[in-house]
């Protein structure tokens, strides 16, 4: 073999390498149901999860401060479904491109949407989330703008967004891929991966450790709550950290 062919076989396996990392997406199985795994992740918060994702050295999971949730909600867990978008003026095909997409969304759900920075359009309103809720998906994370605000809130299904405007997508913007490897801020996001909000936003857990960070959360919590109970009891902060506490 040639110093040449040697070095383009090295570029060869290190590609392959780059296109597993970036591109694979997990089908690992849980050794619990689905329905069960997200259900649990609802019990939990996103500080607690966030703690236990540092301890797995995952610092940044938690989707961008820009995105804020619609309401005060509690913990609403689901699995990556990954749309991304970007600013075009382009409109023949996009609506038959979107019902294909929308057919493709699943029960469980939680949308996460890259918008490519759009700042202009908006990519979620009324009837993109009362076809969401009947076909029960869990939430919706636009990493961009939202319309039909009331309808939303009327509909009572989970929207986490940055911006409100009036302007329609159409035009506007262009759905180019969707259930692809997206990246919002710092954070990969998969299609499959657990996805938790509340009140203080967007977490992605990747799919691999997804039941082994929910086990250590629910652990973490649990701590937490006994904590809680010494501090309602009036033990000292010694006596708290002494007993394994933390504040």
């Amino acid at each position: 073999m040639s110093v040449d062919q040697y070095k383009k076989e090295v570029e060869m396996m290190n590609l392959e390498k780059l296109i597993a990392s970036k591109e694979g997406i997990s089908n690992v199985t849980f050794p619990i149901s689905d329905k069960e795994l997200l259900n649990r992740y609802e019990q939990l918060y996103t500080g607690a999860v966030n703690d236990v994702l540092r301890e797995f050295c995952l610092l940044e999971q938690a989707l961008p401060g820009r995105i804020q949730p619609l309401r005060e909600y509690r913990a609403v867990a689901g699995f990556a479904f990954t749309v991304k978008s970007a600013p075009n003026v382009k409109i023949r095909g996009e609506m038959e491109f979107r019902i294909q997409m929308l057919d493709d969304m699943h029960e469980d759900a939680f949308v996460v949407w890259d918008t490519s920075r759009d700042d202009k359009a908006t990519l979620w309103g009324g009837i993109m989330t009362a076809t969401a809720k009947g076909k029960k998906l869990k939430a919706a994370c636009i990493d961009g703008g939202i319309r039909d605000t009331h309808q939303i809130l009327e509909a009572d299904f989970p929207v986490f967004y940055e911006y409100r405007i009036s302007n329609g997508s159409l035009g506007r913007c262009l759905i180019t891929h969707y259930q692809i490897p997206i990246k919002i801020g710092d954070v990969t996001i998969k299609p499959g991966d657990v996805v938790i909000g509340d009140i203080d936003g967007v977490l992605v857990v990747p799919r691999d450790i997804a039941y082994k960070v929910l086990l250590r959360a629910e652990k973490i919590k649990e701590d937490e709550n006994m904590i809680f109970g010494w501090v309602r009891e009036g033990m000292s902060i010694h006596d708290i950290t002494e007993n394994g506490g933390y504040f």
